[in-house]
């Protein structure tokens, strides 16, 4: 009976190592989708200007090879998603405050505190 009992033992725990193996278990990586839902990036306005979001930064130059910077500033998304931005015009020499709404990956919907409207749209 002994025999027997060590049999079956040695059988389960054979059976048992079949079921391991020896190579490392690759798990599965969640990989985050692109970011779609920020103003981070460079955009373009109907003047073919460029504005660029960058971690709190806003800067806005020409296009026409001189990169002339035109507008500089700071930016908040608050909890609405409206991106705030607090800029000094270099041309006006002037501050102001300008609410952008992200309409989409591609399009920012903005007004000025004294009401003039403008669309940006994302490059690239």
């Amino acid at each position: 009976m002994k025999i027997r009992t060590g049999l079956v033992l040695v059988g389960a725990a054979a059976a048992l190592a079949a079921c391991v193996s020896s190579e490392p278990r690759q798990r599965a990586v969640a990989v985050a989708p692109p970011v779609t839902n920020s103003v981070e990036g460079e955009w373009t306005d109907a003047n073919g200007l460029t504005s660029t979001f960058t971690g709190g930064q806003f800067v806005t130059r020409t296009s026409d090879g001189t990169n002339t910077q035109m507008a500089s500033g700071t930016y908040t998304v608050g909890p609405d998603q409206i991106i705030q931005i607090n800029l000094y015009s270099n041309v006006k020499k002037t501050s102001s405050l300008v609410n952008c709404a992200l309409i989409g990956p591609s399009q920012l919907n903005c007004t000025t505190a004294a009401g003039s409207q403008f669309t940006l749209s994302r490059r690239g």
